[in-house]
Order: structure tokens, then C-alpha cells, then sequence
């Protein structure tokens, strides 16, 4: 079955333990012009392929995601990952447009957060460290470039209220560029 109606797709990425899920099951809550969805949820070993950056599960993710746009809404897809992981699919045709939200905070409320969720593995907090300070220093370069929300002085609750307002921003923005195109049909 091949995708017809063409959404905006969203996708919220940031190191373990920045506050990711946390916010995303809010948003999950509040959902009702968007569809939230956890990548983890469809996660096996055999998608476990640095070396070709995910290909195989960035590109289900997106089908996934086209498939559930069919109902009329985005889907907001919430996920350790970069733009470089789905820009460059054949998948992406199948979306208006990408957006990306990243989510990071200070090294201590990082390592706070992880403690308080049991994360004590020494490589998992180095590569949540790395990962958190890479989001920060490549933001901008990224293609699409990635837009931060540091969730270091926010609730989860405020985090997602953030997060809402910059989908709902997109979604007006993608709107009026939708008007604007089919002014120029007519």
C-alpha cells in the first residue's frame, strides 16, 4: 500500500536520561492533532547496524510513520537519532517535511537523571554524555539543523509544553507554505 495523504514528520531525539521519554509521554497524553510514538517500541538486535547508520530500522520507522500519517495527523516519533539517519532514505519522500527536536541538558542533570533511573553502566553514561554534547555542538550544522531544548531547569510538564509549541509552530508554518503553494495553482 503505498502512503497518499503526505504529513509533516516530526522526531524528537536526545541522549538516555535527558528527559526524552519523560516528555514524550506527556506529549503522548496530550496527542490530538499528532500521533506520538516511541522508537524504542519496534527495537531488535538485528537493526543493531552502526555501520550503515540504522538503515533498516530509520527506514521501518518511516514507513511506520507514513502509515499512520494516512489518518490525517504527523507523527511525532520520539528516539535517540540524527537527521543523516533518515535525510538521505527514499523514505523521506514520503513526508511534507522533517523536523527535528533535541533535547539536552547540563552534564549533571544528566548524570543526576541517570542515577535517579539506575543507570550506573559507566560506557551507557559516557556515550549519553557524548552523545548530549555532540547534539549541542552540531545543532546548527546538521541538514536539516536540529532545534535544542535545554530541559535542564524544566519539569517534564514544561519540557512538553515546549515541545508542543514547537510542533504546533510547524505545523502552522508547513500550513501557510501549503496555502501560499496551492495560491500559486490557481
Amino acid at each position: 500500500m503505498q502512503p497518499t495523504r503526505r504529513q509533516p514528520l516530526f522526531l524528537v531525539t536526545g541522549a538516555s536520561c535527558v528527559g526524552k521519554s519523560s516528555m514524550c509521554e506527556i506529549l503522548f497524553q496530550k496527542e490530538q492533532d499528532y500521533v506520538v510514538m516511541e522508537s524504542d517500541l519496534l527495537w531488535e538486535e538485528r537493526f543493531n547496524t552502526p555501520r550503515d547508520n540504522y538503515r533498516a530500522y530509520r527506514g521501518l520507522w518511516m514507513r511506520v510513520c507514513a502509515s499512520i500519517a494516512q489518518i490525517g495527523k504527523p507523527v511525532v516519533l520520539c528516539g535517540c537519532a540524527v537527521p543523516e539517519q533518515f535525510e538521505g532514505l527514499p523514505e523521506r519522500a514520503l513526508f511534507t517535511g522533517t523536523h527535528y527536536l533535541a533535547l539536552v541538558c547540563g552534564r549533571e542533570q544528566l548524570l543526576q537523571r541517570a542515577a535517579r533511573r539506575g543507570v550506573t553502566e559507566p560506557g551507557l553514561l559516557e556515550s549519553s554524555l557524548a552523545f548530549n554534547e555532540w547534539l549541542k555542538r552540531n545543532a546548527a550544522a546538521t541538514a536539516p539543523p536540529l532545534t535544542l531544548l535545554d530541559t535542564s531547569s524544566l519539569s517534564p510538564e514544561e519540557a512538553a509544553g515546549r515541545a508542543e509549541a514547537w510542533i504546533y509552530s510547524r505545523l502552522r508554518q508547513a500550513q501557510a507554505e501549503e496555502r501560499k503553494e496551492q495560491g500559486k495553482g490557481e
